[in-house]
């Protein structure tokens, strides 16, 4: 599977974005798919994750309650609303997937600059 992420671009603090992370090739349904991010001078991160129908989702302490992680596995598209946004979410956003069964995160598409300014 090929991943496409997109939407990311430059914000106040308390503003919103919606990241758009589009998949190609078959079978996208039984694919896990996450969102990472990675901040100047930090380690990548978990920031949400999505079980392949959607039931299981996962977020980082920091971002409960301001974004929220979905799927539309008829578009193949993956999505992250983040509210509330702060300056420490500043970073390089990653989506990426697995397969059921497997524990590695083995696609990822490019990443999408989120800056927000404070």
């Amino acid at each position: 599977v090929q991943l496409q992420a997109f939407g990311g671009g430059l914000v106040q603090a308390g503003g919103s974005l919606r990241l758009s992370c589009a998949a190609s090739g078959r079978s996208f349904s039984v694919y896990t798919a996450a969102w990472f991010r990675r901040a100047p001078g930090k380690e990548r991160e978990l920031v949400a994750s999505v079980s392949s129908r959607g039931d299981i989702i996962y977020y980082v302490d920091s971002v409960k309650g301001r974004f929220t992680v979905s799927r539309d596995n008829a578009k193949h598209t993956v999505y992250l609303q983040m509210n509330s946004l702060k300056p420490e979410d500043t970073a390089v956003y990653y989506c990426a997937a697995r397969r059921l069964g497997t524990s590695a995160y083995g696609y990822w598409g490019q990443g999408t600059q989120v800056t927000v300014s404070s």
